[in-house]
């Protein structure tokens, strides 16, 4: 088992993803007429984006496992830009065998022919959450098994929390109570709730109102729908009465370094903040508890990335065994502990709480989470709307959500 770093030079991003969609996505052929296979040609590629040492050294055990128990060989490559490389590597229509796929780029690759669609060969893809194979499916046809996941949740800063009188007993459970405590603490001097202004964050409330901007499966944009309209209003309303401060408006990145750096008592953030906060900001205590209620009940984010096997692939039934291998219940778990991700499999569920009785809060919004909408071209109206996010104090909801739907029904149909 080898693994490789791989970089290119002045080919840009632009470039390559402009290549990749114009490409068709089929098997090369040689000059004897066969097929060339994609990645390096002599075993599976499989390319990844790793977060850190503990990622890379996570997949450097698994793969070597599974070359042990398959006797199938597995080149790591290890990414610098994926998605630079990822539409390299289908314009020259060489690929590696496996990657990572984002839901983002899903329709793009998957209208384009550089995807295989396997969904329906995985002995597993029952055991999957339902949302999250909603966000790797595109017109019905499952094109990615979910790798692992992650969702918001509620920080709270337990050292302001008791300075401003509160308890546990007062955690919100619904938005009545998050205003309660929100005007106790400013009551303390202290800034209530913080999150980063874009539809990742915020959309919460609209799905806590029995909205967001689009449908459980994304063919139907829903973002002037009443639950978005009612959950966005919410949110200036947190704003208006300075229950909420944006990051920006503290001085911070994203929320999680506001919170982390004492600038807000709560913060709306995944569990990635967890790492964070115990590499950078050691010295804070806090819980995580799930995001109070809004009037149709529970709503959170959800984000996932998947595993993708290209179309130009020769190994294709040893990458399915591959991606079955690394979706396993066992092998999640390892992840899970390794380096700190949700197994995207229901049967992981019970011990990974064991194991993780801090973050369960994140991963019951498995139940009740949105995605954020993957359509082609999904991802520029999500940043038009991110801009209008930033000045929501002044604007009107409605007005911001019409504009987002009307962009929305275009890029969707």
């Amino acid at each position: 088992m080898k693994i490789t770093r791989r970089t290119f030079g002045t080919y840009t991003i632009a470039a390559a993803i402009t290549a990749a969609l114009t490409a068709c996505g089929s098997n090369s052929m040689d000059d004897s007429g066969n097929a060339a296979a994609s990645g390096s040609g002599g075993g599976l590629t499989l390319l990844i984006a790793s977060s850190g040492d503990a990622e890379t050294a996570a997949y450097t055990t698994a793969v070597e496992a599974f070359t042990a128990d398959t006797g199938i060989a597995v080149e790591l490559q290890l990414a610098t830009d994926l998605q630079q490389e990822l539409a390299q590597g289908f314009a020259a229509d060489s690929p590696a065998d496996v990657f990572y796929l984002a839901p983002d780029y899903l329709a793009s690759y998957a209208d384009n022919g550089s995807l295989y669609a396997y969904g329906d060969q995985l002995s597993n893809v029952d055991d999957f959450y339902p949302s999250l194979v909603s966000s790797l499916t595109r017109d019905g046809v499952l094109y990615g098994a979910p790798k692992d996941f992650s969702t918001l949740a509620l920080f709270i800063n337990t050292a302001m929390w008791q300075a401003a009188g509160l308890t546990e007993a007062d955690y919100p459970t619904d938005w009545d109570s998050l205003e309660s405590v929100a005007a106790k603490l400013a009551a303390s001097g202290t800034t209530p709730l913080t999150c980063s202004p874009e539809y990742a964050r915020v959309g919460a409330f609209m799905a806590q109102a029995g909205g967001g901007l689009t449908n459980a499966d994304g063919t139907e944009a829903t973002a002037n729908s009443e639950g978005s309209i009612t959950g966005l209003t919410k949110v200036k309303t947190l704003l208006e009465s300075g229950a909420l401060v944006f990051s920006s408006d503290l001085g911070a990145g994203w929320g999680g370094e506001a919170f982390g750096s004492g600038l807000a008592a709560m913060a709306i953030e995944g569990n990635w903040l967890v790492g964070s906060l115990s590499a950078d900001y050691p010295d804070i205590e806090y819980v995580a508890v799930e995001l109070p209620a809004g009037p149709a009940g529970k709503g959170t984010m959800q984000f996932t990335n998947g595993y993708g096997i290209a179309e130009a692939s020769v190994h294709k039934e040893d990458a399915v065994k591959l991606v079955e291998y690394l979706t396993s219940t066992e092998q999640q778990l390892a992840f899970a502990q390794a380096f700190g991700v949700m197994p995207s499999v229901s049967s992981a569920r019970e011990q990974w709480e064991a194991e993780n009785p801090t973050m369960t809060a994140f991963i019951a919004g498995a139940d009740y989470a949105i995605n954020v909408p993957t359509a082609a071209g999904a991802a520029d109206v999500v940043a038009d709307f991110n801009s209008q996010i930033a000045t929501l104090s002044s604007a009107d909801p409605k007005t911001i959500l019409e504009s987002v739907q009307t962009n929305l029904e275009a890029v969707i149909a």
